[in-house]
């Protein structure tokens, strides 16, 4: 099976959740047009990834300002239970195809929220969410970590999807909870744009004989609104280059990186060169010694049907 897929890398309307919602609108009907039927966007693209904000906290205090940022936050994150995700179900809808996600997503039954990874099918709509497990060193200020039950994985009509956002890819265990489902579209929006990222989706592409699609925003200082500009003054004009690649079984870079401007990684990828891989290496076949090693996710669901 061929599916074309996108990742886009593109910048949000920073902490405005309904002005970059109609951006993820638009967007979305541009790719679809081209054919895509997987598009992807950034971690926490909704409302947007904070990057050199420390909302008032050093250790052992906090500023009225910095909760009063934090608020703001949340009022600007994702309810599962509102509107929100109405209008995106519908949009995978009209438009025929799978969207996955980045939000930073809050819950009605308490005030913390969630680094997530909304997938969401044409035809069922919402499919699951994966919420970050260990958010990354100040991110756990704002962010709350997850447990078992949100390493999901689905099966669906353009092949098994699942992975992990930014530095939970780092996680070895974690990627092998993964692979143990048997995804061939693995999925790792993020934050990260060094150099170096490229090479670790190369390698959990080599590792997990499936497609790789890592996905990152291009964001500069400039694009922050004017009240925010004192919080971020001493960081660079560049803040997050991007580096957005798709990355084929065999580790073999397929389209990207794409570094120091928005736009769109797509390529079309080719399900039966995942079997074509593990004819010398398979994480959960051959290569598993499961005679030798034993290996389970506490909690984590079965791989759900996208019908």
């Amino acid at each position: 099976m061929k599916v074309k897929v996108c990742l886009i890398q593109e910048f949000p309307v920073f902490f405005d959740k309904e002005k970059t919602i109609q951006k993820i609108e638009s967007l979305t009907k541009v790719y679809a047009k081209e054919k895509c039927k997987l598009i992807v966007f950034p971690e926490s693209f909704i409302p947007g990834y904070p990057r050199g904000f420390n909302f008032g906290a050093t250790i052992g205090s906090r500023t009225d300002a910095g909760r009063e940022l934090y608020a703001e936050y949340y009022k600007n994150s994702i309810d599962l239970a509102s509107k929100d995700l109405t209008r995106l179900e519908k949009l995978a809808k009209s438009q025929k195809v799978f969207l996955v996600i980045g939000v930073t997503e809050k819950q009605n039954t308490n005030g913390s929220l969630y680094c997530s990874m909304l997938y969401i099918s044409p035809k069922k709509g919402l499919m699951g969410v994966h919420r970050k497990i260990k958010p990354t060193g100040t991110e756990r200020l704002i962010w709350s970590e997850s447990a078992g039950e949100s390493l999901v994985t689905f099966n669906t009509s353009i092949g098994k999807m699942g992975g992990l956002i930014c530095w939970e890819n780092y996680m070895p265990l974690a990627r092998m909870s993964i692979y143990q489902k048997g995804v061939e579209i693995y999925i790792a929006p993020t934050a990260d744009s060094r150099d170096e990222w490229t090479s670790t989706m190369q390698h959990i592409a080599l590792e997990g004989r499936c497609f790789v699609l890592g996905c990152n925003q291009f964001f500069t200082k400039s694009m922050y609104p004017k009240k925010y500009q004192s919080l971020v003054e001493n960081e660079s004009e560049n803040m997050c280059r991007g580096g957005s690649v798709i990355v084929s079984p065999l580790g073999k870079i397929l389209a990207g990186p794409l570094f120091d401007e928005a736009g769109a990684v797509i390529a079309e990828i080719d399900l039966e060169d995942i079997s074509k891989s593990k004819l010398d290496f398979d994480v959960i076949g051959h290569y598993a010694r499961n005679d030798i090693f034993k290996f389970s996710a506490k909690e984590q669901p079965e791989m759900r049907d996208e019908i």
